[in-house]
């Protein structure tokens, strides 16, 4: 078993209401090793002024996790595999939507990788694939959640 934690913290501004709604939805993540990012609600969820758009809000950073977690995985399989892998990037994009109990949720993450190899050894089109189905069944985050991600390879 493993434990994994992070520290959240949030506090009114002097002068801000609270119970009318107006005030700063800005605050702070802290994970272990030090790093602190600075957080928000999404300006799509709370409107600015009330929310900061150049911090990271909770379904950014659910849709990274998710992508996150795939990537590593699927380099961990490709050097298994003897690939060697240069470079990888994706961009991950995340739709909420009611889902099937009409609550708001981020129903559906679509993962676009584009992994550019190295060496000689190249996978074909039907082994990358392979190895992005495997990076999603070994996946700790996508076996957390009910999101259906698919995953488009650009190639």
């Amino acid at each position: 078993m493993s434990q994994y934690g992070a520290t959240i913290s949030w506090q009114r501004g002097a002068s801000e209401p609270f119970v009318d709604q107006g005030y700063s939805r800005a605050h702070w993540w802290e994970f272990d090793g030090g790093v602190r990012v600075p957080a928000s609600s999404s300006p799509h969820v709370v409107p600015l002024p009330w929310s900061v758009a150049e911090n990271v809000d909770p379904e950014e950073a659910f849709v990274a996790a998710i992508s996150s977690c795939h990537m590593l995985t699927f380099l961990w399989l490709a050097a298994r595999a003897g690939y060697l892998v240069e470079s990888y990037r994706d961009e991950a994009v995340g739709i909420m939507e009611a889902n099937a109990r009409g609550r708001q949720a981020i129903t559906r993450v679509t993962l676009q990788p584009l992994v550019q190899f190295g060496g000689e050894r190249q996978p074909d089109l039907a082994a990358l694939e392979q190895l992005h189905h495997q990076a999603h069944e070994e996946c700790f985050i996508a076996n957390s959640v009910t999101t259906d991600i698919t995953t488009r390879i650009r190639v």
